[in-house]
């Protein structure tokens, strides 16, 4: 065959894998930005799947409507939530700066004595305090230069904010067309990793399956949960904005371990505001009911379905954080799982060679020789 690779077949050859190339990295560049709220919509779509499937087969809906369903659907349960944080988020800013104003202003602005007392910082701290009240109006002016000379860091900000609603508005789109064009976008890739990898492949498409539905409800549930007795926690302590609080607290949960430094947080503001009984009440209540939530269900749910040990989940969804974002979380545990899939499927092909036993015979001097040497002696 090496024959045949004449002098314009191989400049054939290189021309097209040259287009290939240069066609996959427009490709890329084109869709670059549509890459995560995608991922998003996909990992959405595949755990939401069967709700459209109930829809679609079992109510006999059209394919359209029934997507339109499922898509109005996530965006209420996500936008409703979102729109009620940010205006909470909001009003508690207005009502936090406005007081910190009106107190610059009357020359009282003050921290709980613990802060005061405390060794190394107290005295800076005092130090600081006094200046602000001594001089109210020379701060508020410091303070709006230091704003004037900082509003890059907010148009920042802002472009951040807004590219995330732009994804977040481009994802829930995606959502649409996966849940009626899902099923023959799955067939296709099924298909075309067949063709390229041969059969097994179907053994890992299962393996991310499972795993993403394990991940999601894992992650998911334990988040809610322990946001829920957050709540409940932050209430009856008399915690400032504890439906805020509670939104923020899921947010955190969805990191493996983290819950202990969204109530752990409020548990200490509480003590430094002189609620002595209600900051060490939230610390008990953390410790012995809300981590415990953590310990329970998210290795239950996810160790148990997909039958992979949960520090291998542990370390996907850290290390998926740190690699590609908060879509990592899920996107870790699902590519450590194709690792841990490939590497059991190799084991049992080749366990015969990996744990077959070495016989030992003994040789004239009572020294167990391998039988290779045995061979090569008779």
């Amino acid at each position: 065959m090496i024959e045949n690779w004449t002098k314009e077949f191989i400049i054939q050859r290189l021309l097209s894998i040259t287009l290939l190339v240069v066609l996959f990295i427009l490709c890329f560049q084109v869709v670059q930005f549509f890459i995560v709220p995608a991922l998003w919509a996909a990992i959405l779509a595949y755990v939401t799947f069967p709700i459209y499937n109930f829809f679609h087969e079992k109510v006999r809906l059209s394919s359209n409507f029934s997507a339109a369903i499922m898509t109005v659907s996530i965006s209420l349960i996500i936008g409703v939530p979102l729109v009620i944080g940010i205006f909470i988020l909001q009003q508690e800013a207005l009502s936090i700066i406005s007081n910190l104003i009106y107190r610059v202003r009357v020359g009282y602005v003050d921290v709980p004595d613990s802060i005061k007392d405390l060794p190394i910082l107290g005295q800076q701290v005092k130090d600081i305090l006094w200046r602000i009240n001594k001089n109210p109006e020379g701060t508020l002016e410091a303070f709006r230069l230091w704003v004037q000379s900082h509003l890059y860091y907010g148009k920042v900000a802002l472009d951040v904010v807004f590219s995330s609603l732009a994804k977040l508005g481009m994802a829930l789109m995606t959502l649409f067309f996966f849940y009626r064009d899902g099923t023959s976008l799955i067939r296709q890739i099924r298909q075309a990793l067949r063709n390229i990898i041969g059969n097994r492949i179907d053994g890992y498409i299962d393996s991310v399956g499972s795993t993403t539905r394990a991940v999601v409800y894992g992650i998911g549930l334990t988040a809610l949960a322990q946001a829920i007795l957050a709540g409940i926690g932050y209430y009856f302590s008399g915690s400032p904005s504890p439906i805020l609080l509670t939104i923020l607290t899921f947010v955190v949960a969805l990191i493996p371990f983290g819950t202990p430094f969204a109530w752990g947080a409020v548990s200490i503001w509480l003590l430094s505001q002189g609620h002595t009984a209600e900051g060490i009440g939230l610390a008990l209540w953390g410790v012995l009911v809300i981590s415990w939530v953590d310990n329970l269900i998210r290795p239950i749910v996810i160790s148990g379905a997909t039958k992979i040990p949960f520090i291998i989940i542990f370390i996907g969804v850290l290390g998926g954080l740190t690699a590609f974002g908060f879509v990592g979380l899920f996107i870790g545990p699902v590519v450590l799982a194709i690792g841990l899939a490939v590497w059991r499927e190799w084991i049992s092909q080749n366990k015969n060679e990996i744990f077959a036993p070495q016989e030992i015979v003994l040789n004239d001097n009572q020294n167990p020789l391998p039988v290779d040497e045995r061979t090569e002696n008779n």
